[in-house]
């Protein structure tokens, strides 16, 4: 019963989903806890939806054959039953927790197994205000540049390093709070129902893929986008994995910010091609799809921080994505100078970022203005 396990137990949920709800709880030795209960009857109900949705989209593709929406079935077959499974959620908070153990910013809440089931989890309490509320870190002082690059750390490391990502970003999932000790701003990452695991040749194309949008290296992002499924709908993938209009990802996607005319150009087209898009998502491999609703989460939250397509987001996708090639490459080769040539290659690609990323430093901060104008004062006196 509550009252044997819990001092206190609010009735009134802090949030509630589709699948579950959360309360906020004190158990008898005082501790503050969540608990996530599954809805009672979703587990029963589940098959009967699926089965629902897949008759619905036959019928669907009957009516309008231009459209190909049945990998949504798949998916839905293969993730829901993980999500519904709460000792699985447990153990990949656990893992990611692990995982990403370097990052003194991300606070992952620990799991209490001995009051867990596969319907109810009971976790470490933590509160914090919604990533994307810009007013509220404003009021606590927390640097909001800041959180969108440690965000960015954060993504970059699961998809292109670990392979390992949380595939279910939105706003309610991902909290920030000022550390009242350390003055340390740290993100709270909840809700872990929702992983996907990456293969490492998939993996590796996406390195490759992201590092030739990067560098506008349409060659590149021609071959790679191919080896994704992409086919000769390679311009429309790449457009969707930027949420950028085809003429900046041909000139830079770090180039230029979002103008507002970009953005109506890019919600236009995704009506005109909503067949050459449903075909697209029908062809890319099924561990893409849940790439693409990640890069859309965190788009959203760049775009409500006003940080959408700034620079050390790219510095940092850059970075990951060199060490992921370069780890792989050496675990490739038996030769000793192969390798050492590679981590040579490794250690000077990143010392470049560095230098670059000093530079942009400099010429935004007061010091290098000044520096600036030194230089230019000097060149016009001689």
């Amino acid at each position: 019963q509550i009252k044997e396990l819990f001092v206190s137990f609010e009735d009134i949920p802090l949030g509630a989903a589709s699948l579950a709800q959360v309360h906020k709880a004190v158990l008898q030795d005082g501790r503050t806890v969540a608990v996530k209960i599954q809805h009672p009857k979703v587990q029963a109900q589940s098959s009967k939806d699926i089965l629902l949705m897949e008759v619905l989209l036959l019928v669907v593709k009957q009516i309008f054959p231009d459209f190909e929406f049945m990998w949504l079935v798949e998916e839905a077959k293969k993730n829901l039953p993980l999500e519904l499974d709460f000792l699985n959620e447990g153990r990949n908070a656990e893992k990611v927790a692990h995982m990403l153990k370097n990052f003194d910013f991300l606070k992952v809440p620990g799991i209490y197994w001995e009051l867990s089931t596969r319907r109810v989890l009971l976790m470490e309490f933590m509160e914090g205000g919604q990533v994307n509320d810009r007013a509220y870190m404003e009021r606590n002082g927390i640097n909001v540049n800041e959180i969108s690059r440690n965000l960015g750390k954060l993504y970059s490391e699961m998809i292109f390093v670990n392979g390992f990502v949380h595939c279910d970003p939105h706003p309610g999932n991902v909290l920030v709070k000022k550390c009242p000790a350390s003055g340390k701003a740290h993100i709270i990452l909840l809700d872990h129902g929702l992983y996907q695991v990456l293969n490492e040749s998939f993996r590796m194309d996406y390195c490759r893929l992201w590092q030739a949008l990067i560098k506008a290296d349409m060659k590149r992002v021609q071959k790679y986008s191919r080896r994704l499924g992409a086919g000769d709908l390679y311009p429309l993938f790449a457009c969707m994995l930027t949420a950028r209009s085809w003429e900046s990802v041909n000139r830079g996607i770090d180039r230029s910010p979002v103008s507002a005319s970009e953005d109506v150009e890019i919600r236009s087209n995704a009506a005109a091609y909503l067949p050459q898009i449903t075909q697209l998502l029908n062809n890319v491999p099924r561990q893409m799809l849940l790439l693409l609703k990640t890069n859309d989460l965190l788009r959203g939250i760049e775009s409500a921080l006003h940080t959408r397509a700034s620079a050390s987001s790219f510095l940092n996708m850059s970075r990951c994505c060199i060490r992921a090639v370069s780890t792989y490459q050496r675990s490739r080769s038996h030769s000793l100078y192969r390798r050492a040539q590679i981590s040579l290659t490794e250690a000077l690609s990143l010392w470049q970022i560095n230098l670059y990323e000093l530079f942009l430093w400099l010429k935004g901060s007061q010091l290098g203005n000044w520096v600036i104008a030194l230089l230019s004062r000097m060149q016009h006196s001689t």
